[in-house]
C-alpha cells in the first residue's frame, strides 16, 4: 500500500535529504538512494531489493515505473510525494521521479591481488569514479579497489554516473595500495608521462591490474615505485593535454580486451 507524504517537515523525507548530501550519514545509517529509473531497475534485475521507494505523483502514470513497482516485494513500503517534494530529494536535474533507499553493502577486506582489478589512487571526482565502474564492468573487470581520499563510491553522484555498474562489481573502499600492490600474484600496470613502454607493446593475455591515479597529481610517486616494470604511456598527439583518468582508463581495459578477444 502507497504511503502519500506532502510535507517537507516528514521524518522520512528529512531522512532522504541527508541520505543524498551526508557522507557520514550514510555511513552512520548504512544506507544510500538510487536517484531514478535506470538505477532502480537495475538494481531489481541484480536481485537486490529496496528498503524504501519513493515515487513522484506524476510518474506512477508512467508504464516503466508501474511495471518496476510490480516487480517489488510487497514488504517494500512505497511513498507517493508530489513533483515539488520529490524536486528536494532528487539529484537529477530531470527524470523520472523514482527513488530507492538500499542498504549498503557489508564492507569487503582487501587481501590478496590474483585476478584482473581496477585499483584507483585518490580519484575525487564523482563522475570519473562512476564512469571508470562502468567503463571495469563493460570491460569484463570485476574488482575495484579504491583508496582513502577517492570520492565516496556509493554516494548518489557516483552511482548515477555508474549506470548499475556497481551492483555487478566487487568494490573495495579505503584500501591501503601500497601494501595491495606488494601483495599481489598479477602484474600491477600504471600509466605514466615518463614511461618508455606503450600500452599498445605490451602483452596483456594474462591477468592484470591496472593503477590510476589523482586527476590533478596522478599515481602517487610511492606507488608508481611499487610497479615501475609495469608502466606504460598511452601515446598520443604531441602538444595536447593528458587525457582524462576514465578516458585513459578505457582505452587501457579495452586495449587488455582487444587483445584477448
Amino acid at each position: 500500500m502507497t504511503n502519500v507524504i506532502t510535507s517537507a517537515q516528514n521524518p522520512l523525507i528529512k531522512h532522504i535529504k541527508q541520505l543524498a548530501t551526508s557522507a557520514k550519514y550514510r555511513q552512520k545509517n548504512h544506507q544510500t538512494i538510487l536517484d531514478g529509473i535506470h538505477l532502480c531497475d537495475a538494481y531489481l534485475r541484480a536481485g537486490f531489493v529496496p528498503e524504501q521507494v519513493i515515487v513522484g505523483t506524476e510518474s506512477l502514470r508512467n508504464p516503466e515505473v508501474s511495471g518496476l513497482l510490480f516487480r517489488l516485494d510487497e514488504s517494500v513500503p512505497v511513498a507517493e510525494v508530489p513533483s515539488s517534494l520529490y524536486e528536494r530529494l532528487s539529484v537529477l536535474e530531470q527524470g523520472v521521479a523514482l527513488l530507492f533507499v538500499i542498504a549498503l553493502p557489508e564492507k569487503r577486506i582487501a587481501a590478496r591481488l590474483e585476478a584482473d582489478a581496477l585499483l584507483l589512487d585518490t580519484v575525487q571526482d564523482p563522475g570519473n569514479v562512476g564512469a571508470m565502474l562502468r567503463t571495469t564492468a563493460a570491460a569484463g573487470v570485476d574488482e575495484v579497489y579504491l583508496s582513502t581520499g577517492s570520492a565516496a563510491v556509493w554516494s548518489p553522484k557516483v552511482l548515477r554516473a555508474g549506470m548499475g555498474a556497481h551492483f555487478t562489481l566487487r568494490i573495495y573502499e579505503n584500501v591501503d595500495l601500497a601494501q595491495l600492490v606488494t601483495n599481489t600474484s598479477v602484474p600491477v600496470v600504471a600509466t605514466s608521462l615518463d614511461a618508455t613502454q606503450s600500452l599498445y607493446e605490451k602483452d596483456l593475455s594474462a591477468p592484470h591490474a591496472w593503477l590510476f591515479g589523482n586527476e590533478g597529481t596522478g599515481v602517487s610517486e610511492e606507488l608508481l615505485k611499487l610497479c615501475e616494470k609495469d608502466t606504460v604511456i598511452i601515446p598520443q598527439t604531441d602538444g595536447v593535454e593528458s587525457l582524462n583518468v576514465a578516458a585513459a582508463t578505457a582505452v587501457c581495459l579495452f586495449e587488455q580486451r582487444r587483445q584477448r578477444l
